[in-house]
């Protein structure tokens, strides 16, 4: 069954987005519908692809919030039909064990993705991140008069909006992954942080392989927070220990 939430007047800059949920769960469906709506989000509740493909071929709905597992065909092949088709958004619900399909998606085009079981504050906060980068002036704003600002040296981390800002405020592009792993290390500072630690907090499954994905992480990381990449103030290494993150720079 479909459900559809009336969009505001599409002329007005505070029309309210509407998420498109595809997930075979229908508890999990209505749940989620309701989420969007207490959080000022429309919604378009579905089963599967076909629903999803059956509203036409200009749909009205600005994200697609996919349930990887689905049980009558691929999420992620779906969700990149649906990228490829209409150019929407994409925030996928992956299950624990899905690593694999969570890198393949973020590298071929999905914008997000949240473990389940999720906190459903943190799920609205990446749909609204999502969509802030698609363009939503109205949210945008709205956003930006409770933005809670941590700031380290010259720059600012805006966890609010999930944006980084350089020292003269223009925004600094981060992955989800480099955002959740700066926005850990500034809830942690000045602390030696194991890798294992890391690697846990950003939900990998501690394999051999997967272990590398913070080396690359802290690598790109720091050539967007520091002067120096190589000779780095705020994010340094303590060989055999781990990760201490410095938020004062030196005087």
């Amino acid at each position: 069954m479909i459900r559809i939430s009336a969009r505001m007047n599409e002329n007005s800059d505070t029309r309210r987005p509407v998420v498109a949920i595809i997930d075979d769960d229908a508890d999990l469906r209505q749940t989620l519908a309701a989420l969007m709506e207490e959080n000022g989000l429309g919604s378009v509740a579905l089963a599967d692809g076909a629903s999803f493909f059956a509203l036409g071929p200009a749909p009205e709905v600005d994200l697609a919030l996919i349930d990887l597992k689905l049980t009558s065909e691929n999420g992620l092949a779906l969700a990149l039909r649906i990228r490829d088709r209409f150019g929407l958004p994409i925030v996928m619900l992956t299950g624990r064990g899905d690593e694999m399909d969570k890198i393949i998606g973020l590298e071929t085009g999905v914008d997000d993705y949240l473990l389940k079981p999720f906190n459903p504050r943190e799920l609205i906060a990446r749909i609204r991140a999502v969509l802030r980068r698609s363009g939503y002036p109205a949210l945008d704003q709205a956003d930006r008069s409770t933005s809670a600002i941590v700031r380290f040296g010259a720059m600012r981390l805006d966890q609010t909006r999930r944006e980084l800002l350089g020292p003269d405020g223009s925004e600094i592009p981060l992955t989800n992954a480099e955002y959740r792993l700066l926005d850990y290390l500034l809830r942690n500072p000045d602390r030696v942080i194991p890798r294992t630690e890391l690697l846990h907090e950003l939900g990998n499954d501690l394999s051999q392989y997967m272990d590398r994905t913070i080396d690359v992480l802290i690598l790109r990381l720091r050539r967007k927070i520091e002067t120096v990449p190589s000779k780095p103030i705020h994010l340094q290494t303590r060989r055999g220990q781990g990760y201490v993150f410095v938020p004062r720079s030196p005087a």
